[in-house]
């Protein structure tokens, strides 16, 4: 991965009175102790053991909340076990959760900020790549469910994202490739070339687009959901690897199968051809991710989780590429994505 850019950049999410900075680059971090509001006397630092990221919080009081590693924390059992924990530290809505750490700490502090006393300020630290070009920015908190991945949650905005590139030195090599899934959809939403710029540079250019979207549209009626391309399917796979004996697949490693799979459909609904579907493939392994369904995935059972998706309005949805550009597309008929499931190596 390229490197360079030692200057911070700073992307706005436009929010009216709820807009918030990004701050990317080395040493982001560093910027924390200033954005803290002066009031905030608690601060509930989220993360965990293996984060192991000392930040300077001035003369506040702090309390460590270590959460488990894995989708396997996105739960009703650790909500609570950290909702519970805020009550007991005697945080009121003055203070502040710090969610540090990836895309799973990420989702679970922000959703119990957003339910404790009806919504509690919190400010993301992100760790991972996947957490800085998308995951930490854009207000989507959840938790998983048996049934399916993301499908309890809320909005809840940020005050501040703090992107520090320094702690992605000691990022295990396929924490970054689940990043790179992310930053491979972008070549879709307007970043086609990112893979040749600097790393601060990828990530800020992903990290634009994002806010731009969000700024449109916050809720995902309607443009927002774009940024689910590649999704349908990926949600469907990490489903079946819920469990602590399930086979593993990063999401970023998904959304790169996701992305191939729904270029394949395209084509078969007739909206794209063999060249789109030859470039979607060419920029998902320029990535290093490997673009095949896992042969460990149960395809069987990958339309019954498609239909539970959150973004199904009528029938199976999709993101779709087409003469358009991208689209969401409704009301797909199951027979159809089977084929191409069944089609698919």
């Amino acid at each position: 991965m390229a490197v360079g850019d030692k200057a911070q950049k700073r992307v706005e999410v436009d929010l009216g009175d709820r807009s918030y900075p990004v701050l990317i680059g080395p040493g982001a971090s560093g910027e924390l102790v200033e954005i803290l509001p002066a009031e905030a006397r608690r601060v509930a630092v989220v993360t965990q053991e293996n984060i192991g990221i000392s930040l300077d919080l001035g003369d506040r009081m702090v309390k460590v909340f270590n959460v488990p590693d894995g989708e396997e924390a996105k739960n009703f059992i650790w909500l609570e076990w950290l909702v519970r924990g805020f009550v007991e530290f005697s945080m009121t809505r003055s203070d502040i959760v710090l969610a540090v750490g990836g895309g799973v700490v990420s989702d679970l502090a922000g959703l119990a900020a957003s339910i404790y006393h009806r919504g509690i300020r919190v400010i993301n630290v992100a760790t991972s790549l996947l957490a800085m070009v998308d995951a930490a920015i854009g207000g989507k908190t959840a938790i998983n469910i048996p049934e399916g991945k993301n499908l309890i949650g809320t909005f809840h905005q940020p005050l501040a994202v703090i992107c520090d590139t320094d702690h992605l030195q000691s990022l295990p090599e396929e924490e970054l490739y689940c990043g790179r899934g992310e930053m491979a959809k972008y070549a879709f939403l307007g970043a086609p070339d990112l893979i040749d710029l600097p790393l601060v540079s990828q990530i800020s250019a992903c990290v634009s687009i994002k806010a731009s979207f969000v700024s449109q549209d916050e809720r995902e009626g309607s443009k927002r959901a774009l940024l689910n391309y590649g999704h349908t399917l990926a949600h469907a796979i990490e489903a079946q690897a819920f469990g602590p004996s399930s086979p593993r697949i990063k999401h970023g490693q998904a959304v790169g199968v996701g992305l191939v799979f729904a270029a394949r459909l395209a084509e078969k609904l007739a909206r794209i051809g063999e060249k789109e579907v030859a470039f979607h493939r060419q920029v998902v392994t320029s990535y290093g991710l490997d673009p095949e369904i896992p042969a460990w995935v149960r395809r069987d059972e990958l339309v019954e989780v498609m239909l539970r998706d959150k973004k199904v309005k009528s029938g199976l949805t999709f993101v779709l590429d087409g003469e358009d550009g991208l689209e969401v597309v409704s009301d797909i008929d199951p027979e159809v994505v089977r084929s191409v499931l069944d089609l698919a190596p």
